[in-house]
C-alpha cells in the first residue's frame, strides 16, 4: 500500500456544515435516509461536546500515533480529524498535547476509533473528541500510514471533505454531495417536529397525533378494562 499525505482536499461547504450541527446528529442522520451513523461503541470523551466540521482523515496503525501527528499539519479551521486504524485497537493515541496542537489549528474535534487518554484535561480544554475507549496505554512513532485517504472509521467509509456531526448522539457522516440536500431535509424534519413537541406538551397523545389507533386494532391489540380471571 501506498503511504501518501494529501495536501488539497475538497471540502463540504462550511455553511452547509453549521447547519447541519444546528440540526445535530439524530435528526442529521435520519435526514440522511438513517445513513452514516458510526457503530455506537464510539462515545464522547466526556458528555454535552458538539462538534461539526469537515472530515481530515487518517489511516494510523495499532499503538502507533505517528500519523496523527504527520496529519495535524494538515488541518485548517472547522475541520474534524478522523482517524480509523489498520486494525482494532484500544490504545491511548491521543492525548492533551495532540488537542492543543489541533485547537491551534482551528480543528473543532477528534473522532478515532481506538483510545484516548489525558480525559480530564481533554474535558477542561473544552475540546470535544469521540473514541472507542479511555486507556493510558501509551503509543509509538514506529509506522507510517496515510492522510487524507479514504478510511473506515466504526464501521463507516469516511471520505476527507465529508461533513461530520458529533455530539452526546454519536456521530454521523454525510457526503460532501449531499449536504445540501441533508440540510434541506433536516431543516424540514426538525420545523415539523417543533409543531409537535408543542402538540405534546399540551397533552396530546402520540397515539393520535400520529392516527395509531386504527393501525393497532388491525395487528391484534384489544383494550380490556378489567384483567381475566384465573
Amino acid at each position: 500500500m501506498k503511504n501518501v499525505v494529501i495536501r488539497n482536499i475538497k471540502r463540504t461547504d462550511a455553511e452547509l456544515v453549521k447547519r447541519l450541527g444546528a440540526l445535530g446528529v439524530a435528526t442529521a442522520h435520519e435526514a440522511y435516509g438513517r445513513h452514516g451513523l458510526m457503530k455506537p461503541y464510539l462515545r464522547p470523551v466526556w458528555a454535552g461536546g458538539e462538534a461539526a466540521g469537515t472530515a481530515v482523515t487518517v489511516l494510523a496503525h495499532p499503538g502507533d500515533n505517528w500519523m496523527i501527528h504527520v496529519a495535524v499539519e494538515q488541518c485548517k479551521p472547522g475541520d474534524i480529524l478522523v482517524v480509523g486504524c489498520s486494525a482494532d485497537n484500544t490504545d491511548g493515541m491521543f492525548g492533551d498535547l495532540l488537542a492543543t496542537s489541533l485547537m491551534a489549528r482551528g480543528v473543532r474535534g477528534l473522532v478515532i476509533d481506538a483510545g484516548v487518554r489525558d480525559a480530564k484535561s481533554l474535558r477542561e480544554m473544552g475540546f470535544p473528541v469521540w473514541s472507542k475507549a479511555i486507556s493510558a496505554k501509551g503509543t509509538v512513532k514506529a509506522t507510517v500510514g496515510s492522510v487524507n485517504v479514504p478510511v473506515v472509521c466504526a464501521g463507516i467509509n469516511v471520505i476527507p471533505g465529508d461533513a461530520v456531526v458529533a455530539d452526546d448522539d454519536g456521530v454521523v457522516v454525510i457526503r460532501r454531495k449531499d449536504a445540501a440536500d441533508v440540510v434541506a431535509k433536516g431543516e424540514k424534519r426538525a420545523a415539523d417536529e417543533d409543531g409537535k413537541r408543542k402538540q405534546l406538551a399540551e397533552g396530546k397523545l402520540g397515539l393520535d397525533m400520529y392516527n395509531m389507533r386504527e393501525a393497532l386494532a388491525k395487528a391484534g391489540l384489544v383494550y380490556v378494562d378489567e384483567p381475566e380471571d384465573d
